[in-house]
């Protein structure tokens, strides 16, 4: 198979120190990084170590305390996306995610934003997200707007469909602006995976990988990501599939279970 794989570093190799993961992790046969939050990290040392190891930076979340959602927070919401972009220039990451909802520790839902209307909800996201896009193309950097499971994890989180999350990338029509399509979070809100992946692949700009339910590696749930895989080869996708997953035991046992079914 010769999708290009990347694995997420605050999730696998965590048994080492940060700095060591990136050439841990190419010397297991993975093409790229990512990670979550910039802020926690040295930038000068993180592009040093991905020099070193020879290995590629994907993206890293870019959108942290602020809301697509919340029509007042538009204004710091691209303030923070710019400073985000110029981060992924300065190590020479590709991408930057973002999601509709601010997310904390652990990955909890911030505000739930029971008091607006899915009306506002979405419009407030469409309008931020086209000046969004118009930075993105300025900088040239790629966004992938990331939906997350409502059931388990992020429970809250506004965009949890891909139907979504695809047409609205569609209406605003940006080659900087796709999808980032976590098998695992629409497996727990929607399923239909391969039938969702023959739908809207043309507008995926990043695959994240974790089996379900538990969030481990492939093999320990029910997805069957040898099929994924291979039809999301057929559908056209060519960018990178993202091991965003918490390895059941270790990271060498999940490592050799990805590669086996991946």
């Amino acid at each position: 198979m010769s999708l290009q794989k990347c694995a997420c570093i605050d999730t696998l190799y965590t048994e080492l120190e940060w700095n060591e993961r990136f050439k841990a992790a190419k010397a297991d046969g993975f093409n790229a990084v990512e990670f979550w939050d910039w802020r926690i990290r040295d930038l000068d040392e993180v592009k040093k170590a991905a020099e070193e190891a020879g290995i590629a930076i994907s993206g890293f979340n870019g959108d942290a305390d602020f809301s697509l959602v919340d029509p007042t927070h538009k204004e710091q919401y691209l303030d923070y996306l710019k400073q985000s972009i110029a981060t992924a220039k300065q190590i020479g990451a590709k991408s930057v995610t973002i999601h509709s909802n601010a997310l904390g520790d652990g990955g909890v839902v911030v505000n739930h934003y029971d008091d607006l209307s899915d009306t506002v909800k979405l419009c407030s996201m469409y309008d931020t997200l086209l000046e969004c896009a118009k930075t993105a193309e300025e900088e040239k950097i790629n966004l992938n707007l990331e939906a997350l499971n409502i059931t388990t994890d992020h429970v809250g989180n506004f965009l949890e469909f891909t139907q979504m999350g695809a047409e609205i990338c569609q209406l605003i029509n940006s080659p900087r602006l796709k999808l980032l399509y976590d098998v695992y979070h629409m497996q727990l809100n929607e399923g239909c995976i391969c039938d969702t992946i023959s739908k809207y692949a043309d507008w995926f700009g990043h695959i994240h990988v974790a089996d379900a339910p538990g969030r481990h590696e492939p093999g320990t749930g029910e997805i069957n990501y040898k099929e994924v895989i291979r039809h999301l080869e057929a559908c056209g996708y060519k960018g990178y599939v993202g091991y965003e997953l918490f390895p059941k035991t270790d990271t060498k046992t999940a490592v050799k279970a990805i590669m086996e079914a991946c």
